[in-house]
């Protein structure tokens, strides 16, 4: 394998974990909210909610920096070290690009994801003494 291959697997892998990333903080608040109605007490254990909340507060504020994320960052700067450019991507990249990346102004995704974290943040006030009995 070339380094330039391995640069890529790298940057596809990175690819991958920022994916399961976005779908543990989507997903995850989805499982919540129907956790709740369906009476799962799962969704109330701590290292979860807390977990969560952090994912979701973390891009929240890189979103208000107007920051990228560390996972783009390493990404692209491994597709730069193997010399990739232009359109040339792999399967993978291909398609996980589509589902994660999205055109819009950064004022867009400051108040979705702000919005978002606010939901997540309500719920977990609510919840607060299931995630931490004791605590009113």
């Amino acid at each position: 394998m070339s380094r330039a291959d391995m640069y890529l697997l790298l940057a596809d892998l990175i690819l991958v974990v920022h994916v399961l990333f976005v779908l543990f903080a989507v997903l995850g608040f989805a499982l919540i909210v129907y956790g709740r109605f369906a009476g799962w007490s799962w969704i109330y254990r701590r290292a979860f909610r807390i977990a969560h909340l952090v994912a979701i507060v973390f891009v929240v504020v890189q979103s208000w920096l107007g920051r990228l994320c560390p996972l783009t960052i390493w990404e692209n700067g491994l597709r730069l070290r193997a010399g990739q450019g232009g359109y040339a991507e792999s399967f993978i990249r291909h398609w996980l690009h589509r589902l994660l990346y999205y055109d819009a102004e950064p004022w867009v995704f400051v108040v979705v994801y702000t919005l978002f974290g606010a939901l997540v943040l309500t719920l977990t006030i609510i919840d607060r003494r299931r995630i931490w009995p004791g605590i009113s």
